[in-house]
């Protein structure tokens, strides 16, 4: 059988979880649709996402339409979980875009098609919720032209939209001439000279050009009634591209999501990208390798057992308890850059039990790199996309874990960077008080990221005293002179000495963080502020009002354009005040903007320093 992966994305409250339900009901995996207000649909499994109603984690069910098999991806709405979209995005052939026939296209959902569009993701749309009262037909269709920017094939015409009797009708595919003419010589002469097309070579042209991202068919319908979902299904199987691979090439494959069995076991979510994967196979990634102890892939709704998975399938393999999210296993395939920012949040998280704490959020980071975990003197830090992640992780380890925690006001991320040159040096000496029986001169400098150097020969120290030195500048670097991170630093191990067999790896252990300590406070370090690069889309009214936003956040506009009645600015904004914009936009741009980020960098602190959070 052949397999297709697609994603279900769309604006927080579009109806995109109602939506996977209709679909696995209409391709009979499940008897009874659930219900996101009460909690029980197929992929929203956490305690709050039944709660809350909304999708936190990707969810993978399966079911097939014919021949194909669809691995079906129900992906995060809230920008908050903006990181769990794009993980699902890189292993996608496919997907749907939901838009809402009352709300029409709202920001998230302009910013989800230019990151689909961006990866060349052949996307479908499906305007949901034509059932309820202020849905529009016509006018969505000019929104997806005006605000969208694509060339969207209508489908699907509605008769009493906006009533609980609305229904659809297939829009004949002679109707589609014109509009695919465009992107066809030979559809363009058979269309001038009169030919007669018929309804197959049409929709054949039709696949093609969504396969190759020039058009994006809409169709029309109603999750909660099943109208026009039929319609997308033959639409989900004629329009978008099968999985392709080489079963018989090395094996590559990309880790997109980490859980846990029930008895704790990692579980690792990968695509196969090529070749093949087998159970008691071993596998190597960039960072270690392991056995693969158990296998599943998605069939007829969820994972099954099986003893090997091929290129195009989605597999859950057990066994390899040091992968982690982004690892790709085998041969490392392109296409790995960042689609959204990184976190450039961050906060301190209290529990009674700091110890419990901080093992509890490395099992959460096991699961999201982008959970980045930081420990100084009993202090835990982790990083956070925005204020709803709080109530996510204070969830999660309360009901996995049984650690209830509190949070500290969220701060944005800043790193330190050397100043300039600077020495530590603590000699090993047989005269007066001896504190450690060790020898160690650190050179700090400005560098790129983290470099450990040595100066010293290989030699004139056991190994385990070098990679005590090393591991623990790493780890020190991890705290500044103000509390954040070092980056972009030389470090340089210019003398060293013991006595044997007095000295131990644990003296250097216990040496370095001073020496180390003394270096750089001879360099002196500089704080500085993440900075996100901003391409702005709003109404040429309102530019003005924008601008005043901009200025009071702290941002540089660098290029404005108009087009059609429309600004389109660029420029920089300081991380921190992006979310602070964000709210403020749309008031400022009456509803309409559209923001978009990505990480820019960092810029130094003008004035004093702000400490880490403590």
């Amino acid at each position: 059988m052949k397999t297709l992966n697609l994603g279900i994305l769309a604006h927080v409250d579009a109806g995109k979880t109602s939506l996977t339900e209709r679909l696995l009901h209409a391709t009979g995996v499940i008897d009874r649709i659930g219900s996101v207000d009460r909690g029980t649909t197929q992929t929203d499994t956490l305690e709050l996402e039944r709660q809350r109603g909304i999708t936190i984690q990707s969810a993978v069910v399966s079911f097939t339409i014919g021949e194909l098999t669809v691995n079906l991806i129900d992906t995060p709405g809230h920008s908050d979980f903006i990181a769990e979209v794009e993980r699902a995005l890189r292993v996608l052939d496919g997907a749907v875009l939901v838009v809402s026939a009352v709300e029409g296209v709202q920001p998230q959902t302009r910013i989800l098609l230019r990151t689909l569009e961006s990866l060349r993701i052949p996307t479908l749309l499906f305007v949901n919720k034509i059932d309820r009262t202020g849905a529009a037909y016509a006018e969505i269709l000019a929104q997806i032209k005006r605000k969208l920017g694509v060339v969207g094939v209508p489908m699907s015409a509605v008769a009493d939209v906006g009533t609980r009797s609305a229904r659809t009708t297939a829009i004949a595919p002679d109707r589609w001439v014109e509009t695919l003419a465009e992107n066809s010589d030979e559809l363009l002469a058979s269309y001038v000279d009169g030919r007669e097309i018929n309804a197959a070579d049409n929709r054949r042209e039709l696949a093609r050009q969504t396969a190759a991202c020039l058009v994006r068919p809409v169709f029309f319908g109603s999750a909660v009634t099943g109208a026009g979902v039929e319609a997308l299904i033959e639409g989900i199987h004629d329009l978008l591209p099968a999985a392709d691979g080489d079963n018989s090439g090395p094996l590559s494959a990309r880790i997109f999501k980490i859980e846990r069995s029930p008895a704790g076991e990692k579980l690792a979510y990968a695509r196969v990208l090529s070749g093949s994967v087998r159970t008691r196979q071993r596998v190597d990634w960039q960072r270690g390798s392991g056995k693969v102890t158990s296998l599943q892939v998605f069939q007829h709704g969820g994972a099954v057992p099986a003893t090997h998975a091929v290129a195009g399938q989605i597999v859950k393999l057990g066994g390899l308890p040091d992968i982690r999210i982004g690892d790709q296993i085998g041969l490392a395939s392109a296409g790995a850059d960042s689609a959204f920012a990184p976190p450039t949040l961050e906060t301190v998280v209290t529990a009674a039990d700091s110890v419990g704490l901080f093992l509890a959020l490395q099992n959460l980071a096991d699961r999201d790199p982008l959970i980045a975990v930081r420990r100084n003197d009993n202090v835990i830090t982790v990083r956070l996309y925005g204020e709803v992640q709080k109530e996510v992780i204070a969830s999660q380890l309360a009901t996995e874990f049984g650690v209830e925690v509190g949070f500290a006001e969220t701060r944005t991320i800043h790193v330190e960077r050397p100043a300039g040159v600077g020495h530590g040096l603590h000699e090993l000496t047989r005269h007066g008080p001896i504190l450690f029986p060790a020898g160690i001169g650190l050179r700090v400098e400005p560098g790129e990221g983290v470099d450990y150097r040595m100066e010293v020969e290989l030699g004139s120290l056991p190994l385990s005293f070098h990679t005590a030195i090393e591991e623990t500048v790493r780890h020190e670097l991890r705290h500044g002179l103000f509390g954040w991170e070092v980056t972009d630093v030389t470090v340089t191990l210019t003398h060293s000495g013991f006595w044997s067999p007095v000295s131990t790896a644990g003296d250097f252990r216990q040496l370095t963080p001073i020496v180390l300590r003394q270096a750089l406070e001879a360099a002196g370090t500089q704080v500085y502020e993440p900075m996100h690069h901003f391409d702005l889309e709003v109404p040429d009214g309102t530019l003005a009002a924008v601008l005043g936003r901009l200025a009071e956040c702290g941002a540089q506009p660098r290029e404005t354009v108009v087009r059609d009645g429309v600004c389109l600015l660029e420029g920089v904004i300081p991380a921190g005040r992006v979310h602070d914009f964000e709210r403020q936009l749309p008031s400022a741009s009456q509803g309409e903007g559209v923001l978009r980020t990505r990480f820019a960098g960092f810029r130094r602190v003008a004035g004093q320093p702000r400490d880490a959070l403590r």
